[in-house]
C-alpha cells in the first residue's frame, strides 16, 4: 500500500524511560558467555546498557507522565485534544483497552475518542497513519498518539539473545492537522504467513496460560525461556530486514521524488547496530545519516524505538529547524512501512526519565 498525507504534522514528542538503568557489562555472566564472546556479542550488537522498568510500571504508566509532561508544559492544552490512540503490544489488561485507562487517569473529556492499536516495532509509523485519518474527520482537533512498550516482561534475564538488547519506554506524540506543510508519503507492507517469526506462544486465548506455561526451561546455550516469552526465529527474521525492508526504503524515495542525498536524517526503528549498519551499506546511505546507537543507550523498546531515535538524536535542534526525515520500523506481524516526512520545528522535543515530578 502507497498513499500520501497533507497538512499533517507532528508538533511535539515527549519519550519517557524507567531511571532504572543495566549494564551488559554487568549481565553477561548471566548469559554463560565467556568475556572473550561478551566483547564480540557487545561491539557487534552496539549494546552497552538498557532501560528496563520495575515490575509495578506499566506501558500506560510511562505513556501517562509523556502525556502530563506535555501539558503541564504547555505545549498541549485539553481543549485541543481529540483523540488518543495507543500503540502496544504490553497493554495493562487484555479488558478494558489502555487507552481508555489512560483516558481516566487524565481526566480528559468525555467527547475525546479512545482506540488502541495492538502492534510493536512499526506502531509509530501505523499510529501515525491512524492519527493522520482521525484528523480527517471534521470538526476533529489534534489527536495525542501514545506508545509504549515493556517488552522486558515477555523476556528472561537469562536469554543472552534477546535481554540484553530489549528497553522499555513510553512516548506522547501530538499530531495535528496543519496548513501548508510538505506532503507525508507513506508506503507499508504486511506478511501474515510469518507471523510466528516473533511471537509469544502462550499465555493468551490459543494457547491459555498454565503452570506448565510459565514454566522457565532451557532452550540453547544461554538462553532460557518460557512459552510466555518472546520467541523469535533470529534467522529469518535477520534475512527480513535486509532483503524486505531495503526495497520498501529505495521505494518510498521513488514515490516521494526524494534521493539519499536529499533526505537529512534516516530515522528507523533499532533492533540493533549490526542489522542497521548492514542496511545502510545496502542501501548505500552514509552511516553518520541513519543513527544505530539508540539499542546501545536505551535498548529496543519497540513502538517507541523511532520516537527515541528522534528525541534523543535531534532533541531540542527541531525546535528551531526542519527536516525531511526517511521514518522506517519492521518486524512484529511480519509489518514493514516507511514515510518520507519533515519533522520540525516542533514545540517540544524531549526525553526524560521516569519516575517523576511528573509522574
Amino acid at each position: 500500500m502507497r498513499t500520501t498525507f497533507g497538512n499533517k504534522a507532528i508538533e511535539s514528542m515527549v519519550v519517557t524511560v524507567p531511571q532504572q538503568e543495566l549494564r551488559f557489562d554487568e549481565e553477561f555472566k548471566n548469559y554463560q558467555l565467556t568475556e572473550e564472546k561478551a566483547r564480540r556479542f557487545k561491539k557487534m550488537m552496539g549494546v552497552d546498557r538498557h532501560r528496563i522498568a520495575p515490575p509495578d510500571v506499566t506501558s500506560v504508566d510511562l505513556c501517562v507522565a509523556a502525556f502530563r509532561r506535555l501539558l503541564d508544559s504547555g505545549a498541549l492544552g485539553r481543549d485541543e485534544i481529540g483523540a488518543i490512540v495507543f500503540v502496544s503490544l504490553t497493554p495493562d489488561y487484555f479488558v478494558p483497552p489502555s487507552s481508555n485507562v489512560i483516558h481516566g487517569r487524565m481526566g480528559l473529556d468525555r467527547e475525546v475518542l479512545c482506540m488502541d492499536v495492538p502492534q510493536g516495532c512499526s506502531g509509530f509509523l501505523l499510529g501515525l497513519i491512524q492519527s493522520f485519518m482521525l484528523l480527517d474527520l471534521p470538526g476533529m482537533r489534534k489527536v495525542v498518539l501514545l506508545c509504549g512498550d515493556t517488552a522486558s516482561k515477555q523476556l528472561s534475564p537469562l536469554n543472552r539473545v534477546s535481554w540484553p538488547l530489549v528497553g522499555d519506554a513510553g512516548s506522547a506524540t501530538v499530531v495535528s492537522r496543519t496548513e501548508g506543510v510538505a506532503p507525508t508519503f507513506m508506503n507499508i507492507r504486511t506478511d501474515g504467513s510469518r507471523f510466528d517469526s516473533i511471537i509469544v506462544p502462550a499465555g493468551a486465548y490459543r494457547q491459555p496460560s498454565t503452570q506448565e506455561t510459565l514454566q522457565v526451561v532451557p532452550v540453547e546455550e544461554g538462553v532460557h525461556r518460557s512459552l510466555e516469552h518472546i520467541a523469535m526465529n533470529g534467522a529469518g527474521v535477520f534475512n527480513f530486514t535486509l532483503e524486505d525492508v531495503p526495497p520498501l526504503i529505495e521505494e518510498i524515495l521513488v514515490f516521494s521524488g526524494e534521493t539519499i542525498d536529499s533526505i537529512d536524517r534516516f530515522l528507523f526503528h533499532q533492533p540493533n547496530q549490526f542489522i542497521l549498519q548492514q542496511m545502510a551499506d545496502k542501501l548505500r546511505i552514509p552511516r553518520e545519516k541513519l543513527p544505530s546507537n539508540i539499542v546501545g543507550i536505551y535498548g529496543n523498546s519497540a513502538s517507541v524505538s523511532i520516537p527515541t531515535n528522534i528525541t534523543h538524536n535531534l532533541g531540542s535542534s527541531l525546535l528551531e529547524k526542519r527536516i525531511r526525515a526517511c521514518i522506517a520500523g519492521f518486524g512484529v506481524g511480519l509489518v514493514w512501512s516507511s514515510m518520507v516526512m519533515d519533522l520540525g520545528p516542533l514545540r517540544m522535543c524531549e526525553i526524560v526519565d521516569y519516575p517523576s515530578s511528573v509522574s
